[in-house]
């Protein structure tokens, strides 16, 4: 038997994906409430810009107040789309004091302060649910937490930016350069006016860090997690990648270490052959590969990012909190009983691919492989072009830890014969 009195939300934000979110409730009011046991009722919108004109969304409820509105009383939860630390963080939490659950995409907050906000659901008795804050519409953030958690997750791989793999796959498909392809990224709508938090990684850190904290149960920070940007890669490298039988893309990696006592979290372009499923995920989609103990390997695919695709992530947590609302329970909260170390990045140990620019002469090949040799990293490979006195020297390795790579990469730097380092890139996925 449904409830009739419905259960209130609120919402902070009504651009691309709170305009969306309204949208959803209204038009499919009749399925949300049929599945949750009760009707939702849009009971306020919270905005900068009242005077915008929001299709179907009565004038009488929006409202400038943000603060007012989480601290009504009679708000069962609490939709927060506004994005950024603050005002997003205070009122979070002075939602969960006033009585109201919250559903949030807001992957930078929760990168940064997760642990906190967590612990402030649990003193009031509150759900804090966040599907929406990695891989947009994908299921992710629920199967690591519920469907997997009788598993042992040992490696999360993914492609968790649309904007950089639309860079990157035009790179890639029309030989295009880095900024040829951004600026059609951007003229499509693809790339923000200031792609900064994309190219150079901020986004895939921050959702990195949730999912290894997910992954792992154990708390994992934005500050954990190495970051590389992707405005380096060049056509040169695309090239090299193909004559490998591979091809670039902007990781978000986490991993547990083989012994299992440390764990890693780490976004940077890197090689991936061509018959891994990451490979061929194109333009704007993102896909998260997944290795456990029992499951094995699964892959997530999907749009990553976009009003509706992260609405209809936002609006399956409305439902989920609703439910545990009506039944007088509570869903899961942080999962950091592991507390397991997190590693540096010297500790990660890969493979690599390093392109040299080399004096063409005789004895050039043997210094540099004297060099790596000297600092541990066992050679794999080696490709040399070599025209008027100047020459491209290619090196693949051998798993080696980062440490080592970034002491050899500094020797050869010493070398009369070596001219310069042109890139630098790490092989996964093999």
């Amino acid at each position: 038997m449904m409830r009739t009195r419905p259960l209130k939300v609120a919402l902070l934000g009504c651009g691309v994906v709170g305009s969306e979110v309204a949208r959803i409730m209204t038009t499919h009011a009749d399925d949300l409430a049929a599945r949750i046991g009760a009707p939702v009722e849009l009971a306020g919108v919270a905005v900068r810009r009242p005077d915008r004109v929001r299709a179907g969304i009565d004038p009488a409820l929006v409202t400038t107040d943000a603060t007012a509105l989480v601290k009504r009383g009679d708000i069962d939860v609490v939709i927060e789309v506004i994005g950024g630390i603050e005002p997003a963080r205070t009122l979070i939490t002075t939602a969960f004091e006033h009585g109201a659950s919250v559903v949030s995409a807001n992957k930078a907050l929760l990168a940064q302060d997760g642990a906190a906000l967590h612990a402030a659901a649990a003193e009031q008795g509150r759900d804090l649910y966040y599907e929406a804050a990695v891989a947009g519409a994908i299921p992710l953030i629920r199967p690591l937490r519920e469907s997997l958690a009788g598993d042992k997750v040992n490696r999360v791989l993914g492609i968790v930016n649309g904007t950089t793999n639309f860079i990157l796959d035009k790179m890639d498909s029309t030989g295009a350069g880095y900024q040829e392809a951004l600026d059609e990224a951007t003229a499509l709508g693809y790339a923000e006016a200031d792609p900064t938090a994309d190219v150079e990684g901020f986004d895939a850190a921050a959702k990195a860090a949730i999912l290894a904290g997910i992954a792992f149960h154990t708390r994992v920070r934005l500050d954990d997690v190495h970051r590389e940007g992707m405005t380096e890669v060049t056509a040169a490298d695309f090239a090299s990648a193909r004559g490998m039988g591979c091809t670039i893309k902007l990781l978000a990696i986490c991993e547990r270490a083989v012994d299992g006592a440390s764990v890693t979290a780490r976004v940077h372009p890197a090689m991936i052959p061509l018959s891994h499923p990451l490979a061929n995920v194109r333009g704007a989609y993102n896909a998260v590969f997944v290795e456990s103990d029992a499951a094995g390997q699964l892959m997530f695919y999907g749009p990553g990012a976009g009003g509706a695709p992260t609405a209809s992530a936002v609006l399956g947590d409305l439902v989920a909190v609703c439910r545990n609302k009506l039944g007088g329970a509570h869903g899961f909260g942080e999962s950091a009983y592991a507390a397991l170390p997190v590693s540096s990045m010297g500790e990660v140990v890969t493979r690599y691919h390093i392109s040299l620019d080399v004096a063409d002469k005789p004895g050039v090949l043997a210094q540099v492989a004297t060099v790596f040799a000297e600092h541990g990293v066992s050679i794999d490979t080696v490709r040399q072009q070599g025209k008027d006195g100047e020459a491209s020297l290619v090196v693949v390795t051998h798993r080696a830890s980062d440490a080592a790579l970034q002491g050899t990469v500094e020797a050869l730097r010493t070398l009369d014969t070596v001219r310069g380092v042109a890139s630098i890139m790490r092989v996964e996925g093999e």
